[in-house]
Order: structure tokens, then sequence, then C-alpha cells
């Protein structure tokens, strides 16, 4: 039986906003240590990676990570304390979200297509002796 997902964001001002996508880049950054490494991880830029880092650390007083120029040492990116904060809460919410969504659409989710995603044929080749 397929199970219901919510995607959400959560809009804290005008151009202000916790997403998905900028939770999953903490989350890389906090394994990883890196931004670029984060950034490879995800598919994306190393410049949309640091739009969506700068983005969140302009939406608190607070920091949510802090970056370090690369070089001889290296450089690297580090989660904050207020950082993992806001993965927990986010975290913890959206799984309250998942198990409601669930709840409330159980009895109706039957009726819902069973489609499978359509994978992209693969062209075939064919050896032939000449």
């Amino acid at each position: 039986m397929p199970k219901p997902a919510v995607r959400f964001r959560v809009d804290l001002g005008r151009d202000e906003a916790i997403g998905p996508g900028k939770i999953a880049l903490l989350e890389q950054i906090e394994r990883g240590g890196s931004l670029s490494q984060a950034a490879r991880e995800l598919g994306m830029s190393y410049r949309r990676a640091w739009q969506l880092l700068d983005s969140l650390n302009s939406c608190f007083r607070e920091r949510v990570a802090v970056t370090a120029k690369g070089g001889r040492r290296g450089g690297g990116a580090t989660v904050t304390a207020f950082g993992h904060q806001l993965i927990r809460t986010y975290r913890d919410f959206d799984a309250e979200v998942q198990a409601r969504a669930a709840h409330h659409f159980r009895a109706i989710i039957g009726q819902a297509h069973r489609r499978t995603r359509a994978r992209k044929a693969l062209p075939v080749v064919r050896l032939t002796d000449r």
C-alpha cells in the first residue's frame, strides 16, 4: 500500500524559510565537515549550497553553521549548537507531520493509483558478426 508523504517548508518571514533542502544541507555538513562535500553529496553546485547556507545564517540571530576558508590547513564547515537544535526541531516536526498524514489518509490511501516510475530505456546494442 502506498504511504502518503508530506513535503513542507516553514516560512519565518517574507524571504526566510526552512525546508527539506536546507536541512539536508546542514545534515551533510554535519556528516562531512565540508560545504563543498555536502554540495557534491546532494548533487548541487557549491554556489547554490553557499547561497542556501548564507540564507539560513541570515534567518536567525545565531549562525547555524560556520565556515573556514580553505588553503594549507584545509577549511571546512561546522554545524553550531543552534544548527543542531534547528535540525532536531525540524526533523521532530517532520516525523509528527508524516505520522498525522498516514493516520488521516489511511482510509483513502487504498484508492491511490499504484504507478511505478517509468525507467528510461537503455539503448540496445547488438553485436553481430561481420
